[in-house]
Parts: C-alpha cells; structure tokens; sequence
C-alpha cells in the first residue's frame, strides 16, 4: 500500500517524458551520489540541507523528491516543499527502488559539465532539420529539462563549444561524442549512452528518426512522415529556438504515438486521453 503523499516507481514511469510530468529532484548527499552516480531519467539535483533557499523556484509546480531509499530524507524535503506552496511527492523506495524495478538510469558520467545554474550546453549547426531537434527533444525530455541549445555557423559550432563551455553535437569533428556512428545517427547515440535503450517507446521512436534523418524511408513507414513535418517546420521558422519549441510539440506527439497508439487506427470514435492512459498501466 502507498504511503501518503508517495509514489510507486510504475506509476511514476508514466510520467517521465511527457511535458506535463512531474519535475523530479534527486536530494541524495554528494558522497551517496558519488559513489552510485545514476540519475533516474530527467532528474535534477538539488541539496536536502538548502531546500528553504531553492523551493521557490518550484511554486506552482508538481515534484516528485529521490532520496537514496524512499525514507525520511526525500519525505522531509517533499513535505517542506508542501509547507512552501508546492505539489510535492516522495518516490516510494527511492533511487534503489527504482533501479531495482529494471527501469532505465542515466549514467552522470556521461552527460558534459554544467553552468552555473546547474544546466548543461549543447552547440550545433543552425538551421536544424531532424537530429538536431530530436536530440535537444531527448535531452529536455529525459535528461536535463532546462539545458540550454546553441544553433550557430557550421564553422563556428567547436569554436562556441571551447569558448561556451557546450557539448558540441551532430557534427563532424575531432573529439566530438555525440555524432553519427555507422549506420545509427546521433539520437541512436544519444539513446544508448544515456542508458535508455531498454525504453519501449523510444526504441520504437529511434528507427522513425534515422530513417528520417538518414534517408532511409524503408526503415519504417513513419520516417516518411516525420521528415515531411521536419521540413515544413524549417520553412515556416526563421529562427532556429522558435523552431526547437514548435519541434518539441512535434516530438512529443511522435513519442505518445510510439507508447499509447501503435496499435490504433483512424475511426469515427473521438479518442479519450483519460481512458487510453487507464489501458496501459506498464508499457514506458
């Protein structure tokens, strides 16, 4: 049985991904993090000892709170939070918890340095088409929700990296990461280092981008169509932030698509969100 003001990791999983989730807080102390350091998918991390100087950046929000287990360290900042105005939760059993459901961690190891406000940079070619809106869509949605994208010169995308501190990404280059490998463009990179290749629906969403991204329509039949959405996106958006927000919308309804509605067709039924949401309880 839930504990009040918990939630189990199951249904939590639902949550992750969609735009209208939860923030997720990792409040576990530098020395636990440290010595295990994978974040549950999105997560941002904060200090348990300075909730009171933090919590209201999050007024008006939904959070969810990951200590180590689930116990009196996440349960103590969700309900100090609740005292300062916000919808706050604990994750029953914690990061442990989670991890020991088999559901997906990213490894921080991974992921580049930080600002000072504690976001990650990215850099890239402007003018973005496919994977350099799915990437920043992946990033936002699964890994870090405020980082920051630069779109600028192809010329000037490692000369921005050095002086900016960002991780430069889809583009060729000496020491570049996040880049296409063989066949697999840069999402199917970013994919598997972020540790979310187990995940469903972004398995079933992978092969919809690099056939897109690749030209390889024959992947799967909805490349075709994501590629269609991708270029009229770029001949309507002058600028490439205003672009990256209409794509996040684009992305965020292929995602749903991949985990609520392969299964569906087109009928005379209108579609209930609230029932659909009911039949798959497990499926991430």
């Amino acid at each position: 049985m839930s504990v009040l003001n918990t939630i189990s990791p199951d249904k939590l999983v639902r949550l992750v991904g969609i735009p209208t989730g939860p923030v997720l807080i990792d409040v576990r102390p530098e020395e636990e993090f440290s010595a295990e350091p994978l974040l549950i998918p999105g997560s941002l991390r904060r200090s348990a000892s300075d909730v009171s100087a933090w919590a209201r950046a999050f007024h008006g929000q939904s959070v969810v709170v990951a200590c180590r287990d689930g116990g009196s360290l996440s349960q103590g900042v969700a309900a100090r939070l609740r005292h300062d105005g916000v919808s706050a939760e604990a994750l029953e059993g914690g990061v442990a918890g989670w991890a020991n459901s088999g559901l997906p961690m990213v490894p921080n190891t991974v992921l580049p340095p930080r600002d000072a406000e504690g976001r990650t940079v990215w850099v890239t070619r402007g003018r973005p088409k496919v994977d350099r809106i799915a990437c920043p869509w992946l990033i936002r949605r699964f890994i870090d929700p405020s980082a920051i994208f630069l779109f600028v010169a192809p010329s000037e995308v490692q000369g921005v990296a050095e002086r900016f501190g960002a991780a430069p990404f889809d583009i060729e280059g000496e020491g570049v990461t996040w880049s296409h490998r063989g066949e697999l463009c840069t999402f199917d990179v970013m994919v598997e280092a972020f540790g979310l290749s187990g995940h469903e629906s972004l398995k079933r969403l992978a092969p919809i981008v690099r056939g897109a991204d690749t030209g390889r329509p024959d992947l799967v039949p909805e490349a075709d169509g994501l590629l269609a959405a991708s270029l009229g996106l770029s001949r309507m958006y002058a600028d490439d932030q205003e672009q990256l927000e209409a794509g996040m919308l684009l992305y965020d309804a292929f995602y749903r698509w991949c985990r609520d509605a392969t299964d569906e067709t087109h009928n005379w039924v209108s579609h209930q969100p609230a029932k659909a949401r009911a039949k798959a309880q497990v499926r991430p």
